[in-house]
């Protein structure tokens, strides 16, 4: 087999392969075969006949081309094993030479895997920026407490709609005089402030007491997800069935032997601050971690090529209407009521689909670079806490993995997490984020299913 190399235009690599035609003859016979197995000759037991009858039936050009097929499929393979081929696309064959007695000739055309040249992936420093907790941030915390705890009372009679107000009432909405769907509802509770009506729907309604009856004047977005709907201005005629104010609790040491295990205020405020500064430290150095990793990525060149991308951007998409579907909505449905379409979502994703790949392509190359290996018990592992995650044993998850094709994600899962703690562990952000309570019990759990038994050398397909 004789293979020469170029490259051509759009990122992709031209091969030409020749075989000699003594290899092209000797693949007769294994044409022969394969199409003697497709169809019944008479006289002769299926798959039995001989190349004479064969080429009778199909003619002798149909047996040269289905040799020239399984060489080319050999060709293809011996490539990617002899030259560390690493296609992103499948292989495409075109016939140039293909006649009796001559040698076969063909071209293979594909994209490659592109060339990754790390650039400094150790060392790295960026600075740890942890935002100050004022007490203003304290005050917040301790109201969104006082807010959980608050009683909902009945407005005084005559008593009307205040900011912060949880109502019912009654409206039907009308466009240009006539009504539409969704328009309509009895009794629909809304919290005034929510914003989760149109335009100024709510601050109209303020002032109003039980009883009386409004009409609230509102726009559409332009954007609306109902295009019929959008961009223009409908009435709402509203009546107001009740009204619940807010009572929120003293700020006092009675709220906080309530609201918490402390027996007064000043030992509940310490606390919130506590937590408030350490959430601010995790989150300071979870951002530090991020940005050494968006450093080395910045050292990093590489010529991604764009199929790569319309390829991650696929996934990504794929990855979105699986949890849609977990919420019980189509992807369809989605893009009709978000007002987009698939070339919408496809750009948005794009920059998404991007900067992911470049991270896997890192971490793909330090991997490489430092020899980093997953063994069967990490991989167990993974599978354990997956099983977990989804509240199903570690077989069945197997077995869907297995199904799905799956396995070599979470390969590549635990192999990146590697590369990305090597990288980590050579900066000056190799700080462990302190877990809280919650994680900590978490992480507990998380243990004692991963402790299970799981079968081993479970993942030896994914490493060939």
């Amino acid at each position: 087999m004789k293979v020469t190399t170029k490259n051509i235009e759009n990122y992709e690599q031209e091969i030409t392969v020749e075989f000699e035609w003594a290899e092209v003859e000797k693949n007769k016979k294994k044409a022969v075969k394969l199409l003697a197995e497709r169809v019944n000759i008479p006289g002769f037991r299926k798959g039995k006949a001989p190349i004479q009858k064969i080429e009778q039936y199909y003619g002798k050009g149909a047996v040269l081309e289905e040799a020239a097929d399984i060489l080319m499929r050999k060709g293809a393979n011996d490539c990617i094993k002899t030259y560390n081929l690493f296609p992103v696309t499948q292989m495409v064959p075109k016939i140039i030479t293909c006649e009796e007695g001559k040698d076969l000739v063909f071209t293979l055309t594909y994209t490659p895997y592109p060339e990754v040249k790390l650039g400094d992936y150790k060392g790295i420093e960026i600075e740890k920026v942890v935002e100050p907790v004022t007490d203003e941030d304290v005050d917040k915390r301790l109201n969104e407490m006082r807010d959980h705890h608050a009683n909902l009372i009945d407005a005084e009679e005559g008593g009307s709609v205040a900011d912060g107000d949880f109502i019912t009432l009654n409206f039907v909405g009308t466009v240009d005089g006539e009504k539409f769907e969704g328009g309509e509802a009895e009794d629909y509770p809304l919290t005034i402030g929510s914003h989760s009506f149109i335009d100024n729907f709510e601050d109209q309604l303020i002032g109003a007491k039980v009883g009386e009856e409004r009409e609230v004047h509102v726009t559409f977005p332009e954007d609306y997800h109902v295009k019929d709907l959008a961009d223009k201005p409908a009435v709402f005629k509203c009546k107001i069935n009740s009204i619940k104010h807010k009572e929120l609790p003293a700020l006092d040491d009675e709220f906080a032997k309530k609201a918490s295990k402390f027996e007064t205020l000043d030992e509940l405020k310490a606390d919130v601050r506590k937590n408030l500064e350490s959430t601010a430290e995790r989150r300071a150095v979870h951002s530090q971690q991020d940005k050494v990793i968006d450093t080395a990525v910045k050292n990093m060149t590489v010529d991604i090529p764009p199929v790569m991308i319309e390829e991650r951007i696929t996934v990504l998409i794929k990855e979105f209407e699986s949890r849609l579907q977990m919420q019980g909505m189509k992807l369809e449905q989605y893009m009709s009521i978000s007002g987009t379409d698939m070339d919408k979502m496809r750009e948005e994703y794009r920059e998404t689909a991007k900067e992911s790949l470049l991270i896997d392509m890192l971490l793909d190359e330090v991997a490489k670079v430092e020899d980093i290996k997953v063994e069967d018990n990490e991989l167990n592992t993974e599978i354990a806490y997956m099983s977990m995650i989804y509240r199903t044993n570690p077989k069945e998850l197997i077995k869907v993995l297995r199904e799905t094709k799956q396995l070599q994600n979470v390969y590549a899962t635990v192999l990146h997490r590697k590369a990305r703690d090597l990288i980590i562990q050579n900066s000056n952000a190799a700080e462990k984020v302190e877990e809280t309570s919650a994680d900590s019990k978490s992480a507990d759990s998380a243990t004692e299913e991963k402790n299970q038994p799981v079968e081993q050398n479970l993942f030896e397909e994914t490493k060939e």
